[in-house]
């Protein structure tokens, strides 16, 4: 491992599994459920008729993909919490600051993706013969998963950057004041 330079394996594996996320949060919002009114002949009910309800394991895909790369760095770097101390500087901060960002945006992703998904997943079945002119099939809105897509790649970003300043500000020594009892110059004269 170069110096501050982190391992490439995690680095990949973390772009990686993002990208996956990324890839079924799409996936997700193309293939969104999409109900219809269907009128019943014999009983006069009307109900909603839903196509594929693909969308919701592709936004629990997104959901453990993120979730699984999010524990990979949290797992490496040990949480930023245990393991060796991080140096005093620059790299520490942003390392603190990258940790921070990418569990905000973590945490909204991941709300997204999971509202998304049990939205999608839930399903209106019959409102009877009331008010039938006004009657709508609950869909799930557009843009849910985009937005959970948006904040995986931010996410990513976060915490490629994260990893690349933890790894900086653990493997940097920090400078040592000198003290008076660890002085060069010798008090003794020569022998």
């Amino acid at each position: 491992m170069g110096e501050g330079k982190g391992s490439t394996l995690v680095h990949l594996l973390v772009v990686v599994l993002s990208l996956v996320a990324f890839g079924f949060a799409i996936a997700a919002e193309r293939r969104r459920s999409v109900g219809t009114i269907v009128k019943d002949d014999i009983s006069n009910a009307t109900y909603c008729v839903y196509n594929s309800d693909v969308a919701t394991g592709y936004g629990v895909g997104a959901f453990l993909f993120l979730l699984s790369g999010e524990s990979l760095l949290m797992g490496v770097t040990k949480c930023m919490c245990f393991g060796r101390p991080l140096a005093p500087g620059s790299d520490r901060a942003w390392s603190i600051i990258y940790f921070v960002s990418s569990w905000l945006t973590f945490l909204v992703a991941e709300a997204c993706l999971i509202a998304g998904a049990t939205k999608n997943a839930y399903h209106t079945k019959y409102r009877g013969m009331i008010y039938a002119q006004n009657f709508s099939c609950e869909t799930l809105r557009k843009g849910v998963f985009i937005a959970g897509a948006v904040f995986v790649v931010a996410t990513m970003i976060l915490n490629v950057y994260y990893y690349m300043y933890f790894t900086k500000a653990t493997t940097t020594t920090p400078a040592h004041k000198a003290n008076g009892a660890s002085s060069t110059i010798g008090m003794t004269g020569y022998a």
